[in-house]
Parts: structure tokens; C-alpha cells; sequence
């Protein structure tokens, strides 16, 4: 009986799930904690803050941190807390807004180099390079000289930043897919290159991706509070969390929780995204999924 026992063959162990295995990536799971605090900030500005962001009380300025007023005041009387929730606001808009027009036209003109190679992808390639030369910053500048700041200078300064990027890693992702038998096969089949893309391409680089567009969006973050505090972006009296910082910059020794508070709010919302991107390059990774 025994040796008829060590004979049956035994199922075999089933791969954890994503969520089993992304509750192990400690990267993942904090990255994902500090992103769902930085979108509950925003998505609480809505509903609810300690005081109204917008009113200015000199009697009240520069007042220290206590129980009615968290985080104190600024050098207006406004509530410090009040603004760092609503500044989320700007952050996230910005973020989502610029990396969606980066990942939609970037992928686009990525697929189209892929799929029909030649002198389309020679073209679209050297313009993504020529795209380079200009950063967010240098972009938001030229913008501001001929339209005026604001955020939506700041949207499109950032989001054409965002489309060389997204265009290339779709380029090179696309390419390796268009080399597997199955894409052969359905060439062979008769399917023509649009098909190809939407069906077998597309869906099978979807992880780069979205990989890249969490990444992006912490570059994003970090590229606004930038523009914001040249002046060049989230225009007064919108609250934003650079213009924060750039109305601190002349208190700093007598009141450095100004420069301190949304300085650790960019930090916290750029490290949990890069953490964020870091975990889903982990478990989109298969190799990477088999070792966990």
C-alpha cells in the first residue's frame, strides 16, 4: 500500500495570485498605502476642511501649531492643513491630466512605428528625440512667455514631456512582441497590422505601461511643485504645494514648518508612486513572480 501511495502523482501547486503575491512585496504595498492617502487628501478636500483654504486673517499669521489649527498658519493667517489638502487637488490633476496625454498620444505614435517600421518609425523616432530637448520646465517657460502662467500651461508643458518617453518604451516593448510566433502566425493567417496591434500587441504590453505611467505620474508631481514654485504654474489663490514652498523660502528660520510641511507632502507622494511602480514592475515581471 505504501509503495502504491508513493506512486500517485500530486497536483500540482498553483502560482499565487497577484494580490498574494503582492501582499509579500513590501515595495507594492507600501507605495500603494501612501498613493491611496495622497488620493483620500484630495478626494477629502471636496467634502471637508479644517478651515476655508481661501481666507485671509492677518491677526492670524504665522500662528503656531495647536488644537484648532493643526499645522498652523501661514504668513496670510491661512490654515496650513487646509491648503496641503486642497494643494492635492493640483497634484493629482496635473499628474493624471499630463501623463494621460503623454501615455495616449505617446503609445499611438509608438504602435504606429512599430507596426508599420521604415521610414514612419525613422520619423517618429527622431521627432520623440528632437522631443527631448525640451523638459517640462524649459517647455512651461516658452508656454508661459506666449499664453500667460497657469495650469493648463503646465498640463501641456508636462504632458508633450511625457509623449517621447512613452512613445519609445512602446517602440521597443512592441517590437519584441511583433517577433513571437503567434504574432507570425497571425500574419500568416491574414490579419493586417491594426488587428494585430489591438489584439496581440497592445494587450501584451499593457504592464510596461501602466508600469511607466505610475512612474511618470510621481515625475509629474515633482514637475508641477516645480513650475508652481517658479510661478509658472497653479496659479493664486488655487493652493498648490511648490507655491507653498516658494512663499516659505523668506521664513524659513523663523518658521521652517512651512518649508517642512509640503516639502514632506511632495516627498511622501513621490516616493509612495515611484514605490507603487517599483511593486507592479515586480509582479507584472514573470520571472520575477516565480521567484516570490
Amino acid at each position: 500500500m505504501s509503495a502504491m501511495l508513493d506512486t500517485v502523482p500530486t497536483a500540482p501547486l498553483q502560482a499565487p495570485g497577484f494580490w498574494q503575491r503582492a501582499r509579500r512585496n513590501p515595495s507594492f504595498m507600501i507605495g500603494l498605502v501612501l498613493t491611496l492617502l495622497l488620493a483620500f487628501a484630495a478626494a477629502l478636500s471636496f467634502a471637508w476642511t479644517p478651515h476655508d483654504p481661501y481666507e485671509i486673517d492677518m491677526g492670524l499669521k504665522l500662528r503656531a501649531p495647536d488644537g484648532k489649527y493643526w499645522l498652523g498658519t501661514d504668513p496670510f493667517g491661512r490654515d496650513i492643513a487646509s491648503l496641503l489638502l486642497v494643494g492635492a487637488r493640483a497634484s493629482i490633476a496635473v499628474g493624471v491630466i499630463a501623463v494621460g496625454i503623454g501615455l495616449l498620444i505617446g503609445t499611438a505614435l509608438g504602435l504606429l512605428a512599430s507596426a508599420k517600421r521604415g521610414w514612419v518609425e525613422e520619423v517618429i523616432m527622431r521627432v520623440a528625440d528632437f522631443g527631448f530637448a525640451f523638459p517640462a520646465i524649459l517647455s512651461a517657460i516658452m508656454l508661459t512667455a506666449v499664453f500667460g502662467p497657469g495650469m493648463v500651461n503646465a498640463i501641456v508643458a508636462i504632458g508633450i514631456y511625457n509623449i517621447p518617453t512613452f512613445a519609445r518604451i512602446t517602440r521597443a516593448s512592441a517590437n519584441a512582441v511583433w517577433a513571437r510566433e503567434y504574432v507570425l502566425a497571425a500574419r500568416a493567417c491574414g490579419k493586417g497590422s491594426f488587428s494585430i496591434t489591438m489584439e496581440h500587441v497592445l494587450p501584451n504590453i499593457l504592464s510596461v505601461l501602466i508600469v511607466q505611467a505610475t512612474i511618470r505620474f510621481a515625475i509629474a508631481i515633482l514637475a508641477e511643485a516645480a513650475l508652481s514654485y517658479l510661478g509658472l504654474g497653479t496659479q493664486p489663490p488655487q493652493p498648490s504645494w511648490g507655491r507653498m514652498l516658494s512663499e516659505a523660502q523668506t521664513l524659513l528660520f523663523q518658521a521652517p514648518r512651512l518649508a517642512v510641511f509640503p516639502g514632506l507632502a511632495i516627498a511622501l507622494a513621490v516616493l509612495g508612486l515611484n514605490l507603487l511602480g517599483d511593486g507592479l514592475r515586480d509582479l507584472f515581471d514573470p520571472r520575477l513572480a516565480r521567484k516570490r
